[in-house]
């Protein structure tokens, strides 16, 4: 029970704690702009936020030994079903092996 605890007070310290800066930030701001004001000059406009871009997804990586195994796995199976003989088997085998 402890660490659930802990855990519901780190959430509520944080959410008090981001409330305060928000709420101490728009008051600065507010005496900011009327210290300007009672000067006779104006603050430059708050530039605009833009979100950030998302990440650049990888490409995706392509091992070699994948697609040599379903070309082995893929030469087995035409040689099971007859399509293949054995020296065109071995033949095709030495070439995907790169003997």
């Amino acid at each position: 029970m402890g660490l659930f605890r802990t855990a519901g007070r780190a959430a509520v310290v944080g959410s008090v704690f981001g409330r305060v800066q928000r709420r101490q930030q728009q008051r600065f701001a507010a005496e900011d702009a009327a210290a300007a004001a009672a000067a006779g000059r104006q603050l430059p406009p708050e530039p605009p936020t833009t979100p950030m871009p998302p990440p650049p997804v990888p490409a995706a990586v392509v091992d070699p030994t994948d697609h040599m195994l379903a070309q082995l796995k893929q030469l087995g199976e035409l040689k099971g079903a007859g399509v293949l003989t054995d020296k065109e088997f071995q033949a095709q085998k030495a070439r995907i092996l790169g003997r």
